[in-house]
């Protein structure tokens, strides 16, 4: 059960959970005890007895009984002598030779406890009775003590572990590779970290908490009940497999309609991040009344779910309830027998040892109905515990995911690139069946600038994409100075990428710890310069309020594109990489700084791979070879000369996008 993972995640903290156990023990023992307080007060204080009294009436009453029972013994001694093999009477010998042992040790306990009654009990009735409720109110004020500390640690124990699994679950996240993103959707995500997370939150807190104390003050409770009479108490549990049936069914139906609810609040997640990030288009379209409708309908939906598991959870506490009343009225018609018949057996079976008074039947009725409270409080919990092992569920089925894209057991050692990148025979599909490059046969020497020209949805941003290892190859290989990708290390490999695409995301931090990103060790004085160079110092300087320091906002949301695509250059640019990506990086920038970008590349890369995706003119001519692509294959390599002559589709690119932007400039 995926929840005992997150258990045994809690329980690794020993102390706390020693000490909440500790507490609520603590707690229960005196849940039991302060119930006692009615034995005193029901055969002491409203008989207008003395504790001494009630000591000397009890010891003379158990050897009262003793001698009955002895001369008894002694007679069904005497027949079994004179008679043949009785079963029966060997029976009656039994019961009343273990009759004899118990009213021996009772007599034992009281003569035990009798010195210490006379010496510091109080001597009037009265006073008895202030003694009785002054403990009876100690003991509750030191349980409600450990009682706030009990909740205090087991606030701990789920609070670590709800933190400890969101670390895990955002470190395994961060390990799946891009496709894993794309296919479940950062909403369903968000709500398995904040939702889900919270359910497991509260399960954890339910489970150290009130299901293990509320058990124990019932057991408390059963094991006094016990000492008063076990037999009795075994007769009043006979509902108790029942219960166990019915709540067993109804912790499957509260699991199923957790999990289902979980799953429209995941929706619910996705309608609202397509919503908010799509509103100027949602606006512009005036779909305003659409996607009300579309909300009011998975929100209709979780309404239906979570009206679903109010159902269920209503049926737990009249469950409860129930049992709870049939078996205090099956231990008030047995006592009751017992008491007016003055009888120990009941239907031929022995209940008690002795005849039971009304101090003691009263005691057992009051600990069986000190039970009701810990059902109530546990039928309370019973929905979240159902809905934290249905979020458990969830959560566990993302986070046992493993990344297709791993990194090797044995990585070789890897330099900086220096020879060759090259692409064998590469084929690559999102689904089987269906691929979106097919044959890719390319090599690029180290200090080339490669430019990737087509249609889109040719696949040049999925064949960049194998480079970084954002996904491996279907089939064929990729690789980097003779060294296929797989074989090394991913942090190796990645660290001397720069990548820039056309979609820039910017953190909610400073523009300088923007570009200081890919370089978190670069001085403030290199961050600078690589602004410089990616034509982004002038706007920092003179348009941000701030200069460096000015924030990006989240997603970079207080810039402009082209601002952002700048930062984003300059960042890649900072972490001098031996391969550089640029995914149409200046498509959102102005010309001028496009001309000035340029001219800043043209250096940069010099000494390092450079590939380019772009339909821009002025960035091919920093390539020096320019690779189409058609339909997920090459169609041809060359300069843009060669390919304007002898390549058909490359000259109608070129009309269609570059003569265009020609005039334009």
């Amino acid at each position: 059960m995926n929840f005992g993972r997150v258990v045994r995640m809690a329980i690794r903290y020993k102390f706390t959970f020693a000490a909440s156990i500790f507490s609520a023990l603590v707690v229960a023992v005196l849940w039991g005890a302060n119930i006692g307080a009615v034995y005193p007060i029901v055969e002491v204080v409203l008989q207008d007895k003395t504790m001494q009294q009630w000591a000397d009436a009890k010891i003379a009453d158990c050897r009262k009984s003793i001698t009955a029972k002895s001369a008894k013994l002694e007679t069904l001694q005497a027949k079994q002598a004179n008679a043949a093999e009785d079963r029966k009477l060997r029976q009656d010998i039994l019961n009343t030779k273990a009759e004899v042992a118990s009213a021996t040790r009772t007599l034992q306990t009281y003569e035990f406890a009798k010195p210490y009654i006379d010496n510091y009990l109080p001597k009037s009735p009265f006073r008895t009775l202030i003694l009785v409720t002054a403990l009876l109110t100690l003991g509750t004020l030191i349980k409600d003590l450990f009682l706030v500390a009990n909740n205090v640690l087991v606030a701990r124990l789920a609070q670590l572990a709800t933190f400890d699994l969101r670390k895990l679950f955002y470190r395994r996240t961060l390990r799946m590779d891009l496709a894993t993103f794309g296919e479940d959707g950062t909403a369903d995500l968000m709500s398995r970290f904040t939702n889900d997370m919270s359910q497991v939150a509260t399960g954890v807190d339910a489970l150290f908490g009130k299901l293990i104390r509320e058990p124990l003050k019932m057991i408390a409770c059963l094991v006094f009940a016990a000492m008063i009479s076990w037999r009795l108490l075994l007769l009043t549990m006979i509902v108790t497999p029942i219960a166990a049936v019915s709540i067993r069914w109804l912790a499957k139906m509260l699991k199923r309609a957790n999990r289902r609810a979980m799953e429209e609040m995941a929706l619910l997640y996705t309608t609202l991040e397509e919503t908010f990030r799509s509103i100027k288009v949602v606006k512009a379209f005036t779909n305003e009344p659409k996607e009300r409708k579309r909300f009011h309908n998975n929100n209709k939906s979780y309404y239906h779910r979570m009206m679903r598991i109010a159902r269920y959870d209503s049926l737990t506490h009249p469950m409860t309830e129930v049992m709870g009343i049939v078996t205090i009225s099956l231990a008030m018609m047995a006592g009751a027998w017992l008491i007016l018949s003055g009888d120990t057996h009941l239907f031929g079976i022995r209940l008690s040892d002795g005849r039971m008074d009304n101090g003691s039947m009263l005691l057992f009725f009051a600990l069986l109905a000190g039970m009701a409270d810990p059902l109530r409080k546990m039928s309370d919990i019973f929905s979240n515990l159902q809905g934290a092992n249905a979020a458990s569920d969830r959560i566990f089925a993302r986070l046992d995911r493993e990344p297709r894209v791993r990194n090797p057991h044995q990585p070789s050692p890897f330099r900086r690139h220096h020879r060759e990148l090259a692409f064998e025979n590469v084929s690559y599909a999102y689904q089987p069946g269906k691929p979106v490059i097919e044959q890719i046969n390319l090599r690029i020497a180290f200090g080339e600038t490669i430019a990737i020209v087509g249609s889109n949805g040719c696949g040049k941003s999925t064949l960049t994409n194998l480079v970084p290892r954002f996904d491996d190859p279907t089939s064929g290989v990729v690789k980097i100075d003779g060294v296929a990708l797989p074989e090394l290390r991913l942090r190796d490999l990645r660290g001397q990428i720069g990548l820039v695409t056309q979609e820039t995301m910017l953190f909610d931090d400073t523009i300088l710890n923007n570009i200081r990103y890919g370089a978190p060790g670069a001085t403030r004085e290199q961050v600078i310069e690589a602004a410089k160079q990616a034509h982004a110092h002038r706007f920092i300087e003179q348009e941000l309020p701030e200069g460096y320091e000015t924030s990006a906002g989240a997603l970079g949301n207080c810039l402009s594109g082209g601002q952002r695509q700048r930062i984003a250059l300059a960042r890649a640019i900072l972490r001098d990489p031996a391969i550089l990506i640029l995914d149409e990086a200046t498509s959102q920038v102005d010309l001028e700084s496009e001309q000035a970008i340029q001219s800043a590349l043209e250096t940069f890369t010099h000494n390092r791979t450079t590939i380019l995706i772009t339909h821009r003119l002025a960035v091919l001519t920093l390539a020096d070879r320019i690779v189409v692509m058609q339909g997920g294959r090459i169609l041809d390599v060359g300069s843009h000369d060669e390919l304007l002559s002898r390549c058909g589709f490359y000259r109608r690119l070129h009309q269609i996008h570059f003569e265009d932007l020609k005039q334009t400039a």
